[in-house]
């Protein structure tokens, strides 16, 4: 099998914590481990394991790429998707890219929670054996509670052991509706997991998205490989048609089933579904970070940089970040996606960004932002460096905190250390590195008349940015 992690979602939901610029699957939400990281962990152990594909957006690139060197894992392909187009056409081009066309894709968004691995592990098994058969396999929740934010599977009375057919799959559905969903028992929660077979899936688009696999496989062919990265051709893969697995292809063959899953599964879709997962103290509340929690109960707290204390609260959300911080019930947190798009009215950067900015090279913190000047905090792993470049805008001055830089200006190239600074004129173009075997930190004011990161003219980079 070749696990295919799907990375595509922005987890707007989980705003301020999660942006799209640094989305929840890239985030240790439950564990020392990232979302991501946690999905090829659950796997460890299973026998006749390839290395994995990873599909994700052009702009997390280089977060998938450093979470999976983290651990270890060198994957087949991380295949960039230059515009979301849901999972259909996603693992349509993981197929394509699989070196055996019968090799059995493992499809697993990167973004759930399985508390139960041995059960899971169990399921995959079983998958996989229905999958050698030629079927296309999807996992269904048991469903513990009549969940509206969930879609539904319905199975068929026709069972194959382990598995039903599948009747039919069905939208989010109201709390009425999914009542009755849930009493019936032959529903189950849409988990967004399947098996089958990489040619068995391209077939089946074949027969019933004949456009859909026809730019799939023209952007795919088109696509360019520099470095760990598969770049599918944007203009072709912007026409393809945008579907979802179950309804392009899993509500339409007559060889899809669903396994039943029992693995106390969530997809962390909400701040209330984290706070269910989350480890809670004798007052029911799930707290981390400096808090002080007086006469609170059953409430999700969160800091990252300050004190956040709360008195005489109860059913509340409280999430602390270094530009933002969200109050809100927790009857109420399915709607935090009007708060996002409120300040994306207003046209705010936290809407989509966080104050610190993950780089390949490393990462920077925006500590202070006035009209004509912005200070950062910059972080330059060992022996990166960061693109040739040149502003139209503004100036830089550069003082090193700790470890060596290597600066380039002009035709001039210094090596500066500890307590040593320089200064980047307006239109000279320069570079800056780090030679040395420990971070590299300094302190960077510009000052201009626009601080945007876009004035930026890259003449040379080695992480293929334009």
């Amino acid at each position: 099998m070749i696990p295919v992690i799907l990375s595509g979602g922005s987890g707007t939901r989980l705003w301020p914590l999660s942006r799209s610029s640094y989305p929840k699957q890239f985030l240790p939400l439950v564990s020392e481990n990232t979302m991501v990281q946690e999905t090829l962990l659950r796997l460890k152990g299973m026998p006749l394991l390839q290395a994995p594909i990873a599909v994700c957006n052009h702009e997390h690139r280089f977060m998938m790429a450093e979470q999976l060197l983290e651990l270890g894992t060198t994957p087949q392909s991380i295949i960039l998707e230059p515009v979301g187009k849901n999972t259909a056409p996603a693992v349509a081009v993981a197929a394509l890219a699989a070196k055996d066309p019968d090799a059995i894709l493992l499809v697993l968004p990167a973004d759930h929670v399985i508390r139960d691995v041995a059960a899971f592990q169990a399921s995959v098994h079983k998958a996989e054996k229905l999958a050698a058969d030629d079927y296309l396999v999807t996992f269904g929740i048991v469903p513990t509670a009549a969940e509206t934010g969930y879609g539904y599977i319905k199975r068929a009375e026709e069972n194959l052991g382990d598995a039903y057919k599948v009747a039919e799959f069905v939208e989010k559905p109201n709390a009425e509706v999914a009542k009755t969903y849930v009493d019936s028992g032959e529903y189950y929660w849409n988990s967004g997991m399947f098996a089958f077979k990489a040619s068995r899936y391209l077939d089946a688009l074949e027969k019933f998205a004949p456009l859909m696999l026809q730019h799939c496989k023209s952007a795919f062919a088109q696509a360019k490989i520099d470095s760990d990265f598969t770049r599918l051709d944007r203009e072709i893969f912007d026409l393809c048609p945008e579907d979802s697995i179950d309804y392009a292809v899993m509500e339409k063959t007559d060889k899809s089933v669903v396994i039943p899953l029992d693995a106390d599964w969530n997809d962390v879709g909400s701040w209330t579904a984290l706070w269910e997962v989350a480890d809670k103290d004798e007052s029911g509340n799930a707290i981390s970070g400096d808090v002080l929690a007086i006469d609170t109960q059953n409430s999700f707290i969160h800091s990252e940089n300050k004190l956040v204390a709360t008195l005489g609260l109860q059913d509340v959300i409280v999430v602390e970040t270094d530009d933002a911080v969200m109050v809100a019930a927790k009857d109420k947190v399915q709607e935090v996606k009007a708060i996002v798009n409120a300040l994306k009215v207003s046209q705010r950067t936290e809407a989509t960004a966080h104050r610190k900015g993950y780089r390949p090279w490393g990462h920077y913190d925006t500590v202070d932002l006035g009209d004509r000047h912005k200070t950062k905090r910059i972080v330059v792993k060992p022996g990166a460096k960061l693109s040739e470049q040149k502003h139209h805008h503004r100036a830089e001055h550069w003082v090193v905190v700790k470890g060596t830089a290597l600066v380039t200006k002009g035709e001039e190239t210094i090596l500066l250390t500890e307590n040593q600074s320089t200064y980047i004129p307006l239109g000279v173009v320069h570079r800056l590195e780090n030679p040395g075997v420990i971070p590299l930190e300094m302190v960077e004011v510009q000052s201009g008349s626009y601080l945007g990161e876009d004035d930026i003219v890259r003449f040379n980079d080695q992480y293929g940015r334009s």
